[in-house]
């Protein structure tokens, strides 16, 4: 049984503590929580027993093989650092970190704690319909590209409208529309295409300077691939993948409900599984898979670290050509 622990009071804990618990993988051990009494609210929501609350580090680490971290962006690559130091292995939402120079930094530290394993949360590539869309992409006549949609109003939106400044929508966290939903048709796109040679990113800025929505492009060698993301209105347009003739339709590229194939002649067929209650229980069992088993698992460990790798060196590429930059980049590494 792996015993665990979480960084983070919000749905995103909440939905990864259920999901961890029914592959009957995982223990909860311990929740961080800046307060005592914040961390107890949280553990009432909850269905679980024997679970610590701890307000340090230092505490949390102890006792434990693993950290959950859903914090701000830009306090995910100090909180992984003091983990992976202490020998516990990390799941970290995405984005991993702020910039490519905090990857590399985490890259290093790994070498020297070969045996901690460091993953980042993308459900979506783990789940069956994402393989679903691989194995269609492989019968595609000709790769014409595709175009990636992600867009739904965030509540927090309304917090700013009304003059504040919330975590999501801020630089000062290392986020932003680019930093939070964007991340999603980003991974997808990478993980179905690979790296592209060029990127552009044409946002549209808060008063604050982070990025609530905005357009992308990635640029390959045949074709492009162009993504729609952002926070501050709602879309409800497929994503596309596109074929010679045949079309590969996405519901939702985060969520990824229902997968339709358009072939040349105008049929349409559901090639979709029915997607679990809990998005997240793929990508835990996977998780578990590689921590028991990383000698049998090490290639698959191998290519989602790389992946992870590729995808935060796009955010960042797509952001400098915004001119967007974060607090986060000024440190010196």
């Amino acid at each position: 049984m792996i015993k665990f622990g979480v960084i983070g009071t919000n749905w995103i804990t909440k939905m990864f503590i259920a999901a961890a618990i029914e592959t009957g993988e995982y223990e909860l051990s311990k929740i961080y929580s800046r307060t005592q009494e914040r961390g107890e609210s949280f553990l009432r929501t909850l269905t679980v027993d024997d679970v610590d609350i701890v307000t340090t580090l230092s505490d949390l680490y102890t006792g434990i093989d693993l950290v959950y971290i859903a914090s701000p962006n830009s306090l995910h690559s100090e909180q992984s650092k003091v983990a992976i130091e202490a020998g516990v292995h990390v799941i970290v939402e995405k984005p991993t970190t702020s910039n490519p120079a905090e990857f590399s930094e985490i890259e290093k530290l790994l070498t020297l704690y070969p045996e901690v394993r460091y993953f980042e949360a993308a459900r979506h590539v783990h789940q069956p319909n994402f393989k679903v869309i691989q194995q269609t992409m492989g019968e595609l006549t000709q790769l014409q590209g595709a175009t990636l949609v992600y867009q739904k109003y965030s509540s927090r939106y309304d917090a700013y409208l009304a003059g504040e400044e919330p975590n999501v929508l801020s630089r000062n966290f290392s986020a932003g529309a680019l930093y939070d939903l964007g991340v999603y048709p980003i991974y997808a796109a990478i993980a179905l295409f690979g790296a592209p040679r060029a990127v552009q990113y044409l946002p549209i800025l808060l008063t604050n300077g982070a990025d609530g929505k905005g357009t992308a492009s990635l640029f390959y060698d045949d074709f492009n691939v162009t993504l729609l993301f952002g926070k501050t209105a709602n879309s409800y347009l497929s994503s596309e993948i596109y074929g010679l003739k045949e079309t590969i339709a996405i519901s939702n590229i985060a969520e990824l409900d229902t997968i339709t194939y358009h072939d040349g002649d105008g049929h349409a067929d559901n090639i979709g599984q029915k997607t679990d209650d809990n998005p997240m229980i793929h990508e835990a069992q996977d998780f578990a898979d590689i921590i028991n088993d990383p000698v049998e698992n090490h290639t698959k460990y191998n290519q989602w670290f790389q992946l992870a790798k590729q995808v935060n060196q796009t955010l960042f590429d797509l952001r400098s050509s915004a001119d967007i930059e974060f607090p986060a980049d000024k440190k010196e590494y």
